[in-house]
């Protein structure tokens, strides 16, 4: 049976919560489309489509829901996986980067040795919104002496501009607010 899902049906399953976490925001819950497995499958392959043709060799998922998408966009892709993780999750020697958000502040790291020059690179997330998360990802690989050449996110909530405070230009999102 062929999956029936595309963007407008995906973005039926994702759930509004006003004024969380705090007064002003509207948070776009995935939970929901996660909870049906044609819907995260059509979600995967919508996401990596537009990376088919280049030569990604890992995928960098960032914490947490970068790390539902970015496996199943790195098996699609038939790259490496490498992970972005809050402060103190990762062993070994790490690199830092803090950013904001549109409700705080907060820290990324990547493990220093995880990705090499050479390494090409797709960032993964499911929400691009300032574009503060998606921002720090990109420092943290290039510290490793790897190329940002791409993101993919589910959702970009278009009117916060995020996109314009990536470094890299291509990319992809599925569905738009």
């Amino acid at each position: 049976m062929r999956n029936q899902y595309d963007a407008e049906s995906l973005q039926e399953l994702i759930a509004d919560f006003p004024d969380f976490p705090k007064p002003g925001i509207v948070f776009r819950d995935v939970s929901p489309l996660l909870n049906d497995p044609r819907a995260l499958t059509a979600a995967a392959e919508l996401m990596a489509e537009p990376f088919r043709d280049m030569e990604v060799t890992h995928v960098a998922g960032i914490e947490s829901r970068g790390f539902i998408f970015g496996p199943l966009i790195a098996e699609r892709l038939n790259a490496g996986l490498c992970l972005i993780r809050k402060p103190g999750k990762l062993p070994g020697e790490t690199y830092a980067e803090s950013y904001g958000l549109e409700y705080g502040d907060d820290c990324l790291e990547i493990q220093s040795k995880a990705l090499t020059r050479g390494d090409l690179v797709l960032i993964v997330d499911d929400v691009l919104a300032t574009g503060g998360t998606l921002s720090a990802a990109e420092q943290l690989i290039d510290k490793t002496g790897a190329s940002v050449i791409a993101a993919a996110v589910l959702i970009e909530i278009d009117f916060l501009r995020g996109r314009q405070q990536l470094g890299v230009r291509d990319v992809a999102a599925v569905i738009h607010y």
